[in-house]
């Protein structure tokens, strides 16, 4: 059944390829502020395509995107032509992101949200030495490695495969929890978590071995504790051509050489 929707906007990142293309699309077919529109057309490429999430999530906005930028995994083609027609009879994905918070050694405690993952990264030129829990029970006493993120579905073809974690299915209630350049254990490759789990994760010296978190964009410096969760109240709405949906982008991204 094709989508209704009474007003749209268009959103692009500062580039000259995206801003020329807003230009053409407002010409062609009008639009209306961000804060006004039912769906914010969003124009550039899959960075520009987070921080328009972000910024409409629990809006009740629907945000179709249309690559002007390089990957565009998140995105859809672009095209001046049937783009109303294009967008009701687009396929609608709702998904919760993650819930970082941290304390920090300065005893400031922050709270970010994380499409893609959640990720801890060694500051200095020292391993970071990591203490894992899930759902209160100690997984992993010490990991030794260059980094360690959660990811979601939506981000398991970003950062996560960088680093060989796995891709998974956007339909899969699952977490895909991945070392960077694990040390000890040397074995370890990482573990798939049910999305509803709890982790938590303590910096171990954290003085002798400091450790950033970033959840998608937002770096939070000096951390001592990390915990993970899915944010269940919060909601992003994203908007996918029928014969493009992200569920076949992902499934065909396990077949790619």
């Amino acid at each position: 059944m094709p989508r209704s929707f009474q007003s749209h906007a268009f959103s692009a990142s500062p580039t000259e390829e995206a801003q020329a293309a807003r230009d053409a699309l407002v010409r062609r077919y009008g639009g209306v502020p961000p804060e006004e529109a039912d769906v914010i057309v969003a124009l550039g490429g899959d960075g520009f395509m987070l921080q328009t999430l972000h910024e409409t999530m629990n809006s009740g906005k629907l945000v179709y995107g249309m690559n002007r930028g390089s990957v565009g995994f998140l995105m859809n083609e672009f095209s001046l032509d049937n783009l109303m027609e294009r967008i009701s009879a687009a396929v609608e994905n709702a998904f919760h992101p993650l819930r970082m918070t941290t304390h920090s050694a300065d005893g400031t405690t922050s709270i970010a949200l994380a499409i893609n993952e959640v990720s801890l990264l060694r500051q200095s030129y020292q391993a970071a030495k990591l203490k894992v829990t899930v759902d209160g029970k100690t997984r992993l006493e010490e990991l030794i490695c260059d980094g360690l993120m959660v990811a979601t579905p939506v981000g398991s073809t970003a950062y996560n495969l960088s680093a060989h974690g796995p891709i998974l299915p956007l339909e899969a209630p699952l977490l895909a929890m991945t070392p960077v350049s694990a040390f000890r254990p040397r074995r370890w490759r990482g573990a798939l978590l049910p999305d509803k789990v709890t982790v938590e994760i303590d910096i171990l010296e954290s003085d002798k071995r400091p450790v950033n978190a970033v959840a998608d964009h937002i770096e939070v410096k000096s951390v001592t504790y990390v915990r993970i969760e899915q944010s269940s109240d919060t909601t992003a709405r994203i908007l996918s051509d029928p014969d493009r949906s992200w569920s076949d982008r992902i499934l065909a991204e396990q077949f790619a050489n």
